[in-house]
């Protein structure tokens, strides 16, 4: 088991989903778990009282990662706060689907914005924190829609494929820096993230999965662990999917 003792982990979409089944794991590990969300506050208060027995190894942070002058604040804070940043997870995401003949630009732009410049913004910032210390894990959560595409997802495939993108250059530009940069893919996980699937549509998705089966936040946080560890120090700019064959 990795040992995360000493480390500051910064994780978007922290109080949700795989975002918190991410941020308990790494707590659970010893790690320090610099939780952002952005305006759900009832979810951050049941992060709260889910892992009160933790309480101080983390903190939670509103911030809206779309917006720069808030991600720079962010950044500014947390500067102040802490001595260094070990690792990042930028899982942070929204879907608004719609097919594209049909779709307006605002849905569009609100997709690429939060899912693929939060991304951007939260690892350019993020990287100049690492190179401090000389070291860093950048994990940024994709999904596999970013190679197979689905109806109705244009937004969405397209933002998820920007972040491979994203992910392939940065890793290029940091390796001398001890800071290595990969994805994680989750296929279909049994999260809130599914409901606005129609049951036919979850049964039809369930068919194209080898595994005829939806994931788990679990397997999803096993994989981020892991590309976050010291034992995957020679792994970057790579995409580890975690879908069931899909």
């Amino acid at each position: 088991m990795e040992d995360f003792t000493g480390q500051n982990v910064l994780i978007t979409g922290a109080t949700r989903g795989i975002g918190k089944a991410i941020a308990e794991n790494f707590i659970h590990m010893g790690a320090f778990v610099i939780g952002v969300y952005s305006g759900n506050a009832e979810g951050a208060e049941k992060f709260s009282r889910d892992n009160q027995n933790y309480a101080e190894q983390f903190r939670l942070y509103p911030c809206d990662i779309s917006q720069e002058q808030a991600v720079v604040a962010l950044f500014a804070d947390l500067q102040k706060d802490y001595a260094k940043l070990d690792v990042l997870v930028n899982n942070a995401g929204i879907r608004q689907d719609a097919v594209v003949a049909l779709m307006d630009t605002g849905k569009w732009q609100k997709v690429l914005d939060v899912n693929l410049t939060g991304s951007f913004l939260m690892s350019k910032h993020a990287v100049l924190f690492m190179m401090q210390n000389k070291y860093g894990r950048i994990i940024n959560i994709t999904s596999p829609v970013a190679r197979l595409g689905f109806t109705g997802q244009a937004n969405y495939a397209a933002s998820k494929a920007g972040q491979i993108a994203l992910t392939k250059t940065l890793a290029k530009e940091v390796a001398k820096k001890k800071i290595t940069v990969n994805c994680v893919s989750p296929g279909f996980i049994a999260t809130d993230f599914l409901n606005g699937l129609s049951n036919d549509q979850i049964t039809e998705y369930k068919k194209l999965v080898p595994m005829r089966r939806f994931g788990s936040v679990q397997e999803v946080a096993d994989a981020v662990i892991f590309l976050a560890g010291k034992k995957a120090s020679y792994i970057t700019g790579t995409t580890l999917d975690v879908t069931g064959g899909l």
